[in-house]
């Protein structure tokens, strides 16, 4: 398996979630700022489809992290604007993670796991040219394992909608969002370690 130098894949993983996430959120704000909350929302979806259509056009695939978001940013906005209630905008929230635990469902036991693609767009993991099936097996599995995890803050998000205050909820589910994703990529990070090793696939760097 082979993997880029640490100054490659900080770069590598920063563009990605810049792109996916930073813009369309930079967007957003600047445009709320300055014209309001619905230019704000179409500015952040406008940013992150327009993304999309450069990478679909150079290199020719969109990565799967960026599609996410396009599915998201677009399920907010459209939610947001088409009702003008508050609470159906917040609903997003809860939704939007619903919407990529089944993504990533659908992917787990088939042959092209979303996590596999995921590892290998962001952070530029190459695995080796003869298939290994444990290796297969994690990253199926690694999938299950985020799509409980988006599962898990769908349901967390849903209750405290429902229970608690906007701001309160707002702040729990960034929280919430933050400490489950950091957790599940430590998990994901110490099972690889175990299966490459009881797999005996080795890690290199790749050339600079």
């Amino acid at each position: 398996m082979e993997m880029p130098r640490p100054a490659r894949l900080f770069r590598t993983t920063a563009w990605s979630l810049t792109e996916s996430a930073g813009l369309p959120i930079a967007a957003l704000a600047l445009a709320a700022w300055l014209w309001g909350r619905d230019a704000g929302l179409i500015a952040g979806v406008a940013v992150v489809w327009i993304t999309a259509l450069i990478r679909l056009i150079r290199p020719g695939k969109v990565p799967g992290l960026l599609v996410i978001s396009v599915i998201v940013l677009t399920l907010q906005t459209a939610l947001a604007i088409g009702t003008g209630q508050l609470w159906i905008f917040l609903l997003h929230f809860p939704v939007a993670n619903l919407c990529i635990a089944v993504l990533f469902a659908r992917t787990a036991s088939g042959q092209n796991p979303i996590i596999a693609r995921l590892a290998a767009e962001v952070v530029a993991l190459r695995q080796p040219a003869t298939p290994n099936a444990g290796l297969h097996r994690y990253f199926q599995d690694a999938t299950w394992l985020w799509a409980g995890i988006f599962l898990l803050l769908a349901a967390g998000m849903g209750v405290m909608l429902i229970t608690q205050s906007t701001a309160t909820f707002l702040l729990f589910s960034t929280v919430a969002t933050v400490a489950l994703i950091i957790a599940g990529a430590a998990v994901s990070v110490v099972w690889l370690r175990s299966v490459l090793r009881r797999t005996g696939v080795g890690i290199r760097f790749a050339a600079a």
